[in-house]
C-alpha cells in the first residue's frame, strides 16, 4: 500500500479533525508533517518540512493537504520532481484574497496556477469562508484536478461537524489505487 501524507493547514488539525481521525485508524500507513509554528506559518519551513516528508516515504505517497496546505502543496509541485502518487486536496485556502484569508498567510501567495504533475482531486463547499466555491473550482481547473463540490459543508473540518468524514476516505481510496 502507499503511503499517505497529511498536511495540516494554518492552526493544524485537532485531535477531531477528519485528518488526525485518519491518522489514528491507519498509524501503520499515515505520517502527518508537523510545524514548527502552525499560527505564524514560515513559507520557507513549510516547505522544508513537506519536502523531507515526502523524501523519506519508500514509495510515491498520496498527499492529504487541507486549506493552506493545498496552496503548499501547488508550491511544492512547482519546485520539487520527487515522486508523488496522487494528491486530494481539501478547502484550498484562497492565499490571494485578503478577504478570506488571515496576513500570516500571505508569504504563500501567488497561488501556484499550473498543471499538477500527478492526479489530484479539489474538494470544496459552497460556502467556505476562505474561498469561494468559483474560486476553488478555478484552482481544479488550472490544477488538472478533478473538482468535487460537497455544497454547504463551511471549510470541511471538525468545526463544521466533520469527524471521519466518510467520503473523503471513499475520495482517499479511489487516490490510493
Amino acid at each position: 500500500m502507499r503511503p499517505i501524507v497529511i498536511v495540516p493547514g494554518l492552526g493544524n488539525s485537532g485531535p477531531q479533525h477528519w485528518q488526525r481521525l485518519w491518522q489514528a485508524e491507519m498509524p501503520d500507513r499515515i505520517v502527518a508533517v508537523e510545524q514548527a509554528d502552525w499560527d505564524q506559518p514560515d513559507f520557507a519551513d513549510w516547505l522544508l518540512r513537506l519536502d523531507a516528508v515526502i523524501a523519506a516515504c519508500a514509495k510515491a505517497p498520496v498527499i492529504v493537504a487541507h486549506s493552506l496546505s493545498c496552496a503548499l502543496v501547488a508550491h511544492w509541485a512547482a519546485q520539487h520532481e520527487r515522486p508523488v502518487a496522487s494528491a486530494l486536496l481539501v478547502a484550498p485556502a484562497d492565499v490571494d484574497s485578503d478577504t478570506h484569508t488571515p496576513p500570516e498567510t500571505r508569504d504563500f501567495r501567488p497561488m501556484p496556477m499550473q498543471t499538477l504533475p500527478f492526479p489530484s482531486v479539489v474538494v470544496a463547499s459552497s460556502d467556505d469562508p476562505y474561498v469561494t466555491r468559483d474560486r476553488a473550482e478555478a484552482f481544479a481547473v488550472a490544477w488538472g484536478s478533478r473538482f468535487v463540490d460537497i455544497g454547504a459543508a463551511g471549510h470541511i473540518n471538525s468545526a463544521a461537524g466533520f469527524g471521519h468524514w466518510p467520503l473523503g476516505r471513499l475520495l482517499l481510496d479511489d487516490l490510493s489505487r
